[in-house]
């Protein structure tokens, strides 16, 4: 009998401890013992660092593939959440190998046709699916209890001037400047805001590209939007802000090919909703509204001078 393997770890630190090769362990010395099964190389599928709440996963992928194909008679897992944690998908993959002649086995909880064991694997399914949202919800709200306590960045990539702690990532007391960076951030202001010889956003980037500064994202010659991103940034002044936008059901394609789907969108939220986190300042206050209020008088002009 031909047998194949299935294999997954969700996160990166599960990957470093070889949870992958334990599942693989087990299930060979459960293979082992059996008379008449055989494993080919082949046929051992894994996703290392796949969420189990999708179904877009490579090597499930190609593990369907084949089973449509009848590479295969058995399929050997861990558990049911390895193959998926919702157990509607379950369910969905279940029936489809089963359809194609594979049977799915799990070790640590086996299963039959018996009508009471396929109960009990949704029973399960549910449990494990319920889990999940209640640990997700309550991670959820943990950072958003840290975010209001100034104890959690509101971002993982920082922006241009600020180093994080490699150790502590998101705790704003240990964010740090770079100097060389928070020094062209305070250029790029004072610059903008000459009040002797006004300049304009162009102007700004062509200084910088001439004293050959790289750019944001590491490029050698900066543009306007990249000038313009940085001197509308308020966090130079010293306070970052969470709970800027809030998720909303997507409601537009985005190409005439894919369905809306359960997409995921964004939406701006009121000033009055966001959340202050104190950070360490570039610039003052008075320097940044000076850049607004050329950035404006700029804008009304360009409008002016383009109107036909």
């Amino acid at each position: 009998m031909e047998v194949a393997l299935y294999v997954r770890v969700s996160t990166n630190r599960q990957q470093q401890q070889q949870t992958i090769e334990q599942q693989l362990a087990r299930l060979r010395e459960h293979i082992a013992v059996q008379p008449d099964w055989h494993l080919a190389d082949d046929h051992i599928y894994r996703d290392d660092g796949y969420s189990g709440a999708k179904l877009n996963r490579p090597g499930l992928d190609r593990l369907r593939d084949r089973a449509a194909l009848g590479a295969f008679e058995r399929l050997l897992l861990t558990a049911p959440d390895r193959f998926a944690r919702n157990y509607v998908h379950q369910m969905v993959l279940l029936e489809e190998l089963t359809q194609h002649g594979c049977q799915v086995e799990f070790l640590e909880r086996p299963m039959s046709g018996d009508p009471h064991d396929q109960l009990l694997l949704q029973i399960r399914g549910a449990v494990a699916e319920y889990e999940r949202t209640l640990i997700a919800d309550r991670m959820r709200r943990g950072r958003q209890a840290k975010i209001r306590s100034g104890l959690l960045l509101p971002w993982t990539v920082p922006p241009y001037g600020y180093l994080l702690d490699p150790e502590c990532p998101r705790d704003p007391s240990r964010l740090r400047l770079d100097p060389v960076k928070a020094a062209v951030v305070t250029h790029i202001f004072a610059w903008y805001t000459e009040p002797q010889t006004p300049s304009t956003l162009y102007g700004v980037a062509k200084r910088l590209s001439d004293a050959q500064l790289p750019t944001p994202m590491g490029k050698p010659r900066w543009n306007a939007s990249s000038v313009r991103g940085i001197l509308c940034n308020a966090v130079y002044t010293g306070i970052a802000h969470s709970g800027k936008s809030r998720p909303v059901p997507a409601r537009q394609r985005q190409s005439a090919l894919r369905p809306v789907g359960p997409g995921v969108s964004h939406r701006p939220t009121p000033p009055e909703d966001w959340t202050p986190i104190p950070v360490p300042a570039i610039i003052s206050p008075a320097l940044f509204d000076a850049a607004q209020a050329r950035l404006e008088r700029n804008s009304r002009t360009a409008r002016r001078n383009n109107t036909v």
